[in-house]
């Protein structure tokens, strides 16, 4: 199926369009890019993997610096990464970021 995310800016209470977000995936020896885009207007970002995910472990580097700074704002997490497993088969992975500046969380979606 696919690897999608969601970012929602809770310091605002509304989706965090914009946010620079790049896949990466394990292989071994270190990690390759594998896709990257940014949010659009209602926070997600549904074209990161064009193909389904192969078995692994894929990383989700979201560019929060970047995202705040733009904002006027400096926020204590220059970036946020969220590494997580694909296992076998055509599961959907929806991976959502909850960001403030001083903080987030993260949690598997549908």
């Amino acid at each position: 199926m696919a690897i999608t995310t969601h970012v929602l800016d809770t310091m605002n209470g509304r989706p965090a369009a914009g946010v620079s977000v790049e896949l990466l995936q394990s292989d071994g020896s270190g990690w390759r890019s594998v896709g990257r885009g940014a949010t659009d207007a209602d926070g997600r970002l549904r074209t990161l993997l064009p193909e389904a995910p192969v078995p692994g472990v894929y990383r989700l580097r979201f560019d929060t610096g970047g995202y705040f700074g733009g904002r006027g704002l400096r926020g204590f997490y220059p970036e946020v990464l969220i590494t997580f497993e694909v296992a076998e088969g055509n599961a959907h992975y929806h991976v959502p970021l909850l960001l403030s500046p001083f903080g987030y969380s993260t949690y598997r979606g549908s």
